[in-house]
């Protein structure tokens, strides 16, 4: 009787009945899935959330009902998240840091003990009510409520059921300690107090730990972010731990210089952090005027402008003279509002740009607009300190380091050769198909044996090699004006 069988399941080498068998295969894999290219990471403080935790936001309500509301506080992840949102980004991992003084919220409510689920100020506004049923009087509800963050009821007979179907709900603003002797339900209100921000994290508390418990930025690690920043921090020590955990991960980090900074400064901060790499945008500490709905006009750190901008673009594009949105004025150049206006001369421009640090002002190339000026990193080589290359290399990279290892432990022989080559080059059509690459003649892929020698395959080894030529950008356009009455016009013939 014929058999179905699963591919690998059946030894075809040992048959011994005649037979019909049938041998289900997987789909072959063409080309891989492009990985996220926008998706941005952002450490900083909040006014509630857990610590140390990416988190997934994808709009300004994601946000809120994660974190809270919007502090006027340069190093608020709300903030970075809301001006990057405008810019065009909608996927961050949000990772909340404190200074260690952090506190939950307490209040107390029929005899028992209410604790805010998360540290922070938001808790403070948190109110628990306590009724008795109108229709079976010994049903009670308790109904915790907030602005921002929303409210949640919970109903039973005992402290004891209510505080069950609290401790039940993933999403719960409190947490209710029921003390041993359980006290009787009792209709009441209490505003919890006492929550704190620790809004203050050092340095160290950004960066935070790479172990087995991973905290501030190493929180972001195997995240699938494609951009990261700090927000608010200006600490130049950092700069390099930055560059060696974007080149690791494959993110784009975007760092920046103190506030109203000098350009002599910003250069010696610079060369004394050492900072030399493709993996780290530096944006010159000349911070932006930003109107927020929530806490009015404020200054902000550059970062989140950049981020947002590439969170909204594929990897080719660069954020040379891509147009801001939100900006009104900067501290160069004052606020719009009060007519005050200065801007970079070209010795400034040339100045930041030979040193690897980038700055958004107004104008911009194709007039009178915010943009980013430069659309540089902080490479020192002329061939990759541009935003592209960093951009396209880790896209590129990552694309293939999600799928490519699929192969590993299967037989070496020229199918797995061919196998390999066709998921390469299908992948990179791909993105000659979406722009991101220009044409076919813009990649090649060689994995066979003049690159694997049996010498080598003996040892388990396989190599592909990938060179892909990336699209450049226009960066320095010059156009010919010849004018007068003595200039002599010759039109190119007509086509039939």
């Amino acid at each position: 009787m014929p058999t179905i069988y699963q591919a690998g399941d059946l030894n075809t080498n040992s048959l011994v009945v005649p037979n019909l068998y049938t041998q289900v295969q997987k789909p072959a894999t063409l080309a891989l899935n492009g990985v996220s290219s926008g998706r941005i990471g952002l450490v900083g403080t909040a006014g509630w959330g857990p610590l140390n935790t990416p988190v997934i936001v994808g709009s300004m309500g994601d946000y809120l009902a994660a974190f809270g509301a919007k502090q006027p506080l340069a190093t608020d992840i709300g903030l970075g998240v809301n001006i990057a949102i405008l810019q065009g980004a909608s996927d961050f991992r949000c990772v909340r840091v404190s200074d260690g003084t952090d506190a939950a919220a307490t209040g107390t409510l029929a005899g028992v003990s209410l604790t805010a689920r998360y540290t922070g100020s938001a808790g403070n506004g948190i109110t628990a009510t306590l009724t008795q049923g109108a229709i079976i009087a010994t049903k009670y509800t308790l109904t915790t409520s907030h602005a921002v963050l929303g409210s949640r009821s919970y109903t039973g007979t005992t402290w004891t059921a209510i505080a069950a179907a609290i401790a039940a709900d993933t999403s719960a603003l409190v947490v209710a300690t029921v003390p041993e002797a359980v006290p009787a339900l009792a209709a009441g209100s209490v505003s919890l107090t006492g929550g704190k921000d620790g809004a203050t994290p050092t340095t160290e508390q950004f960066i935070g730990s790479d172990g087995a418990v991973r905290t501030g930025m190493y929180a972001l690690r195997n995240q699938g972010c494609a951009l990261g920043a700090l927000h608010g921090l200006t600490d130049n020590t950092t700069w390099t731990t930055q560059a060696a955990f974007g080149l690791q991960e494959g993110l784009y980090m975007q760092c920046c210089g103190p506030a109203g900074d000098t350009i002599t400064n910003a250069v010696s901060m610079k060369d004394a952090a050492g900072l030399d790499s493709y993996g780290v945008k530096l944006m010159f500490g000349d911070w932006l005027w930003w109107d927020d709905d929530t806490n009015g006009v404020m200054l902000v750190p550059p970062q989140a402008f950049v981020a947002g901008l590439f969170g909204g673009l594929s990897p080719e594009q660069s954020s040379l003279n891509k147009q801001l949105v939100g900006v009104i004025g900067s501290q160069k150049a004052g606020l719009a509002s009060t007519g005050t206006v200065q801007t970079y001369s070209d010795a400034e421009l040339g100045a930041l740009f030979e040193n690897g640090i980038d700055v958004i002002c107004n104008p911009a190339p194709g007039g009178s607009y915010w943009a980013v000026r430069g659309g540089i990193n902080t490479s020192s080589d002329n061939v990759t300190n541009d935003d592209t290359y960093t951009r396209m290399t880790n896209y590129i990279a990552n694309t293939i380091n999600s799928g490519m290892g699929a192969f590993v432990g299967d037989v070496i022989n020229a199918t797995l050769f061919g196998d390999i080559r066709a998921v390469l080059l299908g992948t990179l059509s791909n993105m000659v198909t979406t722009g991101i690459l220009e044409n076919t003649a813009s990649y090649a892929v060689v994995c066979d044996a003049s690159n694997n020698p049996q010498a080598r395959t003996d040892l388990g080894y396989v190599q592909a090699d990938v060179k892909v030529r990336y699209q450049g950008i226009n960066r320095f356009f010059i156009v010919n004006l010849q004018g007068g009455s003595s200039v002599v016009i010759v039109q190119a013939a007509s086509a039939a």
